[in-house]
């Protein structure tokens, strides 16, 4: 049975035939990563899952941190997945759809590898996580672009340095993300779309910066606590706002 749609890792079935395939040749090698990083005493390092491309990804999409639907302590799926059973892997399966990205060429990955419990995150976790993706990078030799998705993954990558790969931020496709901005939420698709080649909006997005006053907004703009209040043009023909 094809158990690829979004949030099908609440299914039983699922999840076992998601864990048959994890000693396939392609994701073998991260299988044993994740193996690696739970002796190093990382807390509990989800899967990468085997319908994505493994080693032979082309696209890294990096999150920030393992929530409880991976955790297979709780009632999660003990994969990092577009098909866990929650609301922000529901939009990531939606939004590579739109993007037009052949799952075969992605991988997902999180800063912080490993969940603890808790969504809140340590220097110390920080750190470490950091040093890690260096470890990853190592087993993906077709890599091309990543993508990082939300801030703290921004922050993570900012520790590994220059790899001479195509970098691309990305707001966090999650529900607090969508319910306050839904604006910057419905950009994602296109965004991510940019790893294909054109990084315009990407570009746009990541070369803006926070004005020192919100007063510089016009009309109908309300001026803001500065929360990041960000302006532009994005192909369309009015001002827009984006706040995140």
């Amino acid at each position: 049975m094809n158990y690829d749609y979004a949030k099908s890792l609440r299914l039983e079935a699922a999840r076992q035939d998601r864990l048959s395939m994890i000693h396939q040749p392609h994701i073998r090698p991260l299988t044993d990563y994740v193996h690696d990083l739970r002796r190093r005493g990382l807390c509990e390092v989800p899967y990468f899952d085997p319908l994505d491309g493994g080693v032979d990804a082309r696209y890294m999409f990096l999150f920030e941190k393992p929530g409880p639907k991976t955790s297979v302590e709780g009632s999660g799926s003990g994969f990092i997945s577009r098909n866990n059973n929650d609301e922000s892997a529901a939009a990531t399966f939606a939004f590579m759809g739109k993007a037009g990205i052949d799952r075969k060429d992605t991988v997902l990955w999180n800063s912080i590898p490993g969940w603890n419990g808790t969504i809140k995150i340590t220097a110390d976790e920080a750190r470490t996580g950091g040093e890690l993706l260096a470890e990853l990078i190592k087993l993906l030799p077709k890599l091309e672009a990543v993508v990082l998705v939300g801030r703290r993954a921004q922050r993570a990558w900012n520790k590994v340095g220059p790899q001479g790969f195509r970098v691309i931020h990305s707001p966090h496709p999650s529900p607090v993300v969508r319910a306050s901005q839904p604006l910057l939420w419905n950009l994602i698709p296109k965004i991510w779309a940019t790893v294909h080649g054109d990084d315009g909006i990407a570009s746009i997005i990541r070369r803006m910066r926070r004005p020192k006053q919100s007063a510089r907004l016009r009309p109908p703009f309300k001026a803001r606590k500065p929360r990041g209040v960000l302006a532009c043009h994005l192909l369309v023909r009015r001002k827009i706002t984006i706040v995140y």
